[in-house]
């Protein structure tokens, strides 16, 4: 039902997302998409930094290497990926040859083994160049058959992303061990009267500077030794970012402290002071940090994550009626496996034996477990109740729905939003601006500050250097939406593309399809009215009978309404159509006749006596038919398609909140009509052809500004594409949900409401984001050059700058982290 996008390898013009490794912040962002960018045949280059993921689309297969060549000129790293696939139809060593060889050709690919006794490929590539989709292709066409795999990506970015988070910790506590010493020499002398005499007259400025010093030397040479090797040679290729501020920074107090302690009759008298603190605190202090993003940013995916535990990892098969324990990437389509209860649903499939409750909210947001017995669909990851189900396989590994949702929800994540745009344009200057910035206040503090000058000159360019680095703009709009596509995951509604989430928050129309929409799609018996000393059901279960010979949908409808009541169906003698009037036949020896009032009257049948139901049936906008049994009337019924329970009060919603609703509809206009006034939309447009909604859609969108359309059938698909934003019922066709931007999973439209409350709840968010980060940087950085200073105000040192900085990124994140826990109108 739902496909993520996927690239085809024959393609001339195809869609990767390449993993970068090393992005600290929004200007390593806009360093890496101009790099790539400059590749020729390379297009529509999009670079996240909360993700470490950037999205481009590429001309030809030779710009793979090209692009992988510029992020690593560009200082910065495409980790290495590994696929394993499993192959089937391999018999001998010149098998493994042909896949071996048909999978190096692969674009991206570095190396191929196979191995034909356990019938695996490994396959080694940059991580993100190469789908496993682009793989089974390559098999495909060699004559073989891809399987399932145990070995997937996305773990091997957890455990890389928890191998970061690790490392960041162990460093942190490393460099707070070794800073303690630098800290408590320095700063002790300030807190306990007589230290600081004692420490000078005991060991002199030189000897604490050579203490220090040490100290010093192992912090930045250990755990700071990180911002110096990608800060350094960032500096040289003219692309500062923020480890190179923080080199500058750092680098600059630790060098001016040591030649105050080891040469200090160089320096101007009464300068040689020592800042050993301030570039071990600095260090330390920003290494909190990012211990503190690294942690929240893996919160940030805890949504695919919660998913992807969703999944059982095994289940059992049942062949020659005995029940096997296999992993599920083992299944294949056409298995039956058994779920009992209280165990989730291991696949994709159909009920063939049992019946149970599903607990299937993680899919459609729904908490109200369905019945499921033979004939129905299960989704894998779905709980189950009481019962006991057989399941047949219908989908494996990358097809099955779960699988899809997550690859939406990670596509969805991985987008930049035009406003971001406009932050990486700032970004892309900020951190040359931060520099000048620095060296204007040294040069300003060194020719018009107090003695000792070029002390003052130092710490305050220092404080500019530390409390601009630009992570917190970078963090600020993907961390949102991160955090609130996969909030919005778990209320069933998806959106395929982040851009979406913008623009639903502009929307000023919401139109709404009917059959399948406003409507539950299906016709219903909705009417049933039997004349006295008749009983409902026994005509029911005729009419239903004569009926389900008919094609009609009010003959599925009457037997779906005989099947709810456990109703018999008679076999039907000397059936007979009258097209245009009814049907007519013989049952259990009665003969029957359902059809038009003008059909009984061809029958010569009576209806006056229950003309005042027929003519009450008409006004509620229904058409009545006649059920005549052995030549009297026995009944009048009416089949509709009706609103769907939850209609009613989601157009109230979005009327309440000021948005113009609308009905487009391919129906008649009495219909329509009657089912707008029941739901209050005063804007129709029925009897409308798929090019005429697209008409419609521009129309209101001229006269009210953005539109959403809201849809689930083929002919909508037009239209959905043709909207600001193109919602989907996701019970609809599969054409439907791949022209849309949003789909709602359980096919409920208050989700329409609720998908524009978080797209608000998100923007809402950004926006906080956004404003503190650049709020801070205006605000403090002044501050941080001393432009107080003359006025009586404070000066800010290296040490607090470093510590406001850390605390920015920190707030963005946990900010955007509130999308987790506030309800879906919430900010």
């Amino acid at each position: 039902m739902i496909n993520p996008p996927s690239a085809d390898p024959s393609s001339p013009d195809r869609a990767i997302v390449v993993a970068v490794e090393g992005m600290t912040c929004a200007s390593c962002v806009g360093r890496v998409e101009r790099a790539i960018a400059a590749v020729p045949g390379v297009s529509a280059v999009s670079v996240n930094l909360a993700t470490s993921r950037a999205s481009l689309r590429i001309a030809t297969d030779g710009a793979v290497a090209g692009v992988i060549e510029a992020i690593d000129q560009a200082g910065y790293r495409v980790p290495p990926g590994e696929t394993t696939v499993a192959v089937g139809g391999m018999t001998c060593a010149s098998c493994v040859g042909r896949v071996e060889r048909a999978l190096a050709a692969v674009p991206g690919v570095t190396s191929a083994s196979v191995n034909l006794a356990t019938g695996r490929a490994t396959v080694h590539h940059p991580e993100g160049v190469v789908t496993r989709r682009d793989l089974e292709g390559a098999i495909e066409a060699a004559g073989y058959e891809p399987g399932p795999v145990t070995s997937d990506a996305r773990t091997l970015r957890a455990v890389r992303q928890e191998a970061e988070a690790s490392s960041l910790r162990r460093d942190v506590a490393v460099a707070l061990a070794l800073s303690l010493p630098v800290v408590a020499l320095d700063m002790g002398g300030h807190l306990v009267p007589g230290l600081g005499q004692a420490l000078h007259h005991g060991l002199g400025l030189r000897g604490l500077g050579l203490i220090e010093g040490a100290f010093a030397t192992l912090v930045l040479a250990g755990p700071g030794r990180r911002f110096f090797a990608l800060g350094i040679p960032a500096l040289l290729r003219g692309h500062p970012d923020m480890n190179a501020l923080v080199a500058l920074g750092a680098g600059a107090a630790y060098l001016y402290s040591a030649v105050a302690t080891l040469a200090p009759s160089i320096l101007p008298p009464g300068t040689a002071h020592l800042y050993f603190e301030a570039a071990v605190l600095i260090v330390t202090l920003i290494l909190v940090g990012r211990s503190l993003e690294a942690r929240a940013r893996g919160r940030t995916s805890s949504a695919i994550a919660r998913l992807v535990d969703l999944s059982p990892k095994t289940a059992r098969r049942l062949a020659g009626g005995t029940e096997t324990d296999v992993a599920v990437a083992e299944l294949r389509v056409g298995d039956v496996v058994r779920m009992r209860p209280g165990e989730r649903i291991a696949v994709d499939g159909t009920v063939v034996a049992g019946s149970s409750f599903v607990d299937e909210s993680m899919v459609t947001g729904e908490p109200a477990p369905r019945l499921r017995e033979a004939g129905a669909a299960v989704v894998g990851g779905t709980l189950n109740g009481r019962g006991s189900l057989d399941v047949r396989v219908d989908t494996v590994g990358s097809d099955t729905l779960l699988a899809r949702i997550v690859a939406m929800v990670e596509a969805a994540q991985g987008a930049k939003l035009p406003i971001q745009a406009m932050v990486d344009r700032v970004t892309a200057r900020f951190v040359p601006a931060v520099m000048l910035a620095s060296a204007a206040t040294f040069l300003a503090w060194l020719a018009f500050g107090p003695s000792p000058a070029l002390g003052f000159a130092l710490v305050n360019a220092i404080a500019v250097l530390i409390i601009a680095c630009p992570c917190a703009m970078g963090l600020a709009t993907p961390t949102s939406i991160m955090v609130g596509t996969g909030r919005a995951a778990e209320s069933g509604v998806l959106f395929r593309n982040g851009t979406a989430l913008q623009a639903l928050r502009d929307v000023t129309v919401v139109a709404f399809d009917k059959t399948g929409t406003l409507t539950l799609g299906q016709p219903t018996l909705t009417d049933l009215a039997a004349a006295p000393g008749v009983s409902p059901d026994a005509v029911l279960a005729l009419a239903a009978g004569l009926e389900a010979h008919s094609e009609h949908p009010i003959g599925r409808a009457l037997a779906k309404a005989a099947e709810a009541k456990g109703l018999a169906l008679g076999e039907v003698e000397g059936f007979e159509a009258v097209p245009g009037h009814g049907l007519a036949g013989r049952i259990g020896g009665r003969t029957v006749a359902v059809g038009s009032r003008r059909y009984m009257d061809r029958l010569a049948i009576p209806i006056a006596a229950m003309a005042e139901e027929a003519e009450r049936l008409e006004a509620g906008g229904r058409s009545p038919l006649h059920v005549a049994v052995d030549g009297r009337l026995a009944a009048v019924f009416a089949v509709s398609d009706p609103v769907r329970p939850e209609a009613a009060a989601a157009v109230a919603a979005l009327k309440g909140q000021g948005l113009v609703v609308a009905m487009i509809t391919g129906d008649d206009g009495a219909t329509a009509k009657r089912i707008a006034t029941a739901l209050g939309i005063a804007h129709v447009e029925a009897q409308v052809l798929p090019e005429g909604k697209v008409d419609a859609l521009r129309r209101l969108r001229g006269a009210h500004g953005p539109i959403a359309f809201v849809g689930d059938g083929i002919n909508d698909a037009p239209a959905l594409a043709e909207a600001d934003v193109g919602i989907a019922i996701g019970t609809g066709t599969d054409i439907a949900v791949e022209s849309a931007d949003v789909v709602l999973m359980s096919g409920d439209v208050s989700g329409v409401v609720t998908a524009l409350a978080l797209s608000r709840a998100v923007m809402r968010n950004i926006g906080q984001n956004l404003f503190w980060a650049f709020a801070y940087n205006v605000a403090l950085i002044p501050v941080a050059a001393g432009a107080l200073f003359p006025f009586g105000g404070p000066l800010l040192s290296p040490v607090l700058a470093a510590a406001a900085m850390a605390l920015s990124s920190v707030f963005v994140l946990a900010n955007a982290l509130r999308l987790r826990r506030a309800g879906v109108g919430g900010g």
